[in-house]
C-alpha cells in the first residue's frame, strides 16, 4: 500500500488547516513560506506546481478525514501529477468556511465548492469555476412553491405546458402573512431561492417552519396542518419516500409557481492566482480523469461528483440575484 504521510504541522505550506501529503514516494516537505510584509501578497517565489511550491488540492470538507477519503484523494492527485507534471499535495479542510478562507490566503488551489461556497469565494475573486457537476445530464435544477389543493390558494402554473401563467407578484402576493414550510436553512431550493422570490414580490410571511427535508415539506402541505404553503425542488412530490403513503400527492399538492432551472450543483474551482494556461491544463486533466472508472469513483468519494461539464462563472449570475434578494448572509448558508 502506498505510504500515506501523517498530517503536517500548520506551518507547512502556510496552510490554514492541516496538510496531508499523499504522494506515492517520499517527497521533501516544502519550507514554510516567509511572512509577507503588509504591502506584499503571501506567495512562494517558486513557480506553482513545482516541488518547492506544489499545487494544493483540497479534499471534500469534513470534520474527520477517513482513510477511504484520503486514498481516493491520492487517486486524483496522482492522476494530475502523472498527466500534467505538476507536483500536488492534498489538504483536508475541516469545513467549507475554512476552505474558502484558504483560497483567500493562497493556501488552496483546487477544490470542489458548493454554490454558496463558490459565491462567497467569488466575492474576493479568488476562484473561477472550470467544471460543473451534472446530474442526469443537467447542470441546474429549479424550485417551486406548493400548496394544498383544498386550501385558499390559486395555482399560477400550467403543468401541461410547463409554464407559469402570471407574473411573480400576482402569484405570490396571496402568501402575505401566511406561514411557509421550509426544508432547512441551507437549502437553495427549499429556502433561499423561494425566500428571494417572496422578497422580490414584497411579500411578508409569518415565521416559517424548518422541517429538515423536502419530502417533509410535501407531507406538511399535504396534511395542511403545519403551514399554509411550502417550497421544494422540482419535483419533490415525486420523491420515492412519498409514493406508498401518498399515492394522490400529485393531485392534492399543487404547484403555485416555478422558477427556471437556475440552481447549480457543486463545481470544481481553481484559484485565479494560477496562470490561465495552467488552469486549462488542470481542467483537461479532470475531464480525462472522469473518463476512467477509477477516477470517476474517486471523484464520487471525495466530492460526490459523478459527471462533469465545462463551467463558466456566468452560470451563477441568475442564481446570485435570488440569493442576494433573500437578504441572507452567505457565511450563514455554508454548512460547517
Amino acid at each position: 500500500m502506498k505510504k500515506i504521510f501523517l498530517l503536517l504541522c500548520l506551518t507547512a505550506l502556510g496552510c490554514s488547516f492541516p496538510v496531508q501529503l499523499t504522494l506515492g514516494t517520499p517527497t521533501p516537505i516544502p519550507s514554510p513560506t516567509q511572512p509577507a510584509s503588509p504591502t506584499q501578497t503571501p506567495q512562494a517565489t517558486a513557480e506553482p506546481g513545482t516541488e518547492q511550491n506544489p499545487l494544493i488540492l483540497a479534499l471534500g470538507p469534513s470534520a474527520r478525514t477517513d482513510e477511504e477519503l484520503v486514498l481516493a484523494g491520492e487517486v486524483i492527485a496522482a492522476y494530475i501529477r502523472s498527466h500534467t507534471g505538476y507536483r500536488v499535495v492534498t489538504v483536508a479542510p475541516p469545513s467549507e468556511t475554512a476552505l474558502v478562507d484558504a483560497f483567500t490566503k493562497g493556501n488552496a488551489h483546487i477544490a470542489s465548492l458548493s454554490p454558496f461556497g463558490y459565491l462567497l469565494a467569488r466575492e474576493n475573486e479568488t476562484v473561477t469555476a472550470v467544471l460543473a457537476s451534472a446530474r442526469d445530464g443537467q447542470l441546474f435544477y429549479g424550485a417551486q412553491i406548493i400548496a394544498n389543493r383544498d386550501g385558499e390558494f390559486t395555482s399560477y402554473f400550467d403543468a401541461i405546458n410547463n409554464e407559469n401563467t402570471s407574473d411573480l407578484n400576482t402569484a405570490l402576493n396571496q402568501f402575505n402573512e401566511k406561514k411557509p414550510c421550509w426544508s432547512d436553512a441551507y437549502s437553495p431550493s427549499g429556502y433561499v431561492l423561494p425566500l428571494g422570490l417572496l422578497n422580490q414580490a414584497n411579500v411578508k410571511t409569518r415565521s416559517g417552519a424548518f422541517l429538515e427535508g423536502q419530502p417533509n415539506v410535501v407531507r406538511a402541505v399535504y396534511a395542511d396542518d403545519i403551514c399554509d404553503f411550502g417550497a421544494t425542488f422540482i419535483d419533490a412530490r415525486q420523491s420515492p419516500a412519498l409514493e406508498s403513503d401518498y399515492p394522490d400527492v400529485m393531485e392534492k399538492v399543487i404547484v403555485v409557481w416555478r422558477t427556471q432551472a437556475i440552481i447549480p450543483y457543486e463545481n470544481i474551482s481553481i484559484a485565479t492566482s494560477l496562470p490561465l494556461e495552467m488552469r486549462r491544463v488542470l481542467q483537461r486533466a479532470f475531464i480525462d480523469l472522469m473518463l476512467t472508472s477509477e477516477g470517476k469513483a474517486a471523484m464520487q468519494t471525495v466530492y460526490g461528483i459523478e459527471e462533469v461539464q465545462i463551467a463558466e462563472d456566468s452560470m451563477y449570475v441568475d442564481f446570485k440575484s435570488y440569493v442576494d434578494a433573500s437578504n441572507l448572509d452567505l457565511m450563514d448558508l455554508i454548512k460547517e
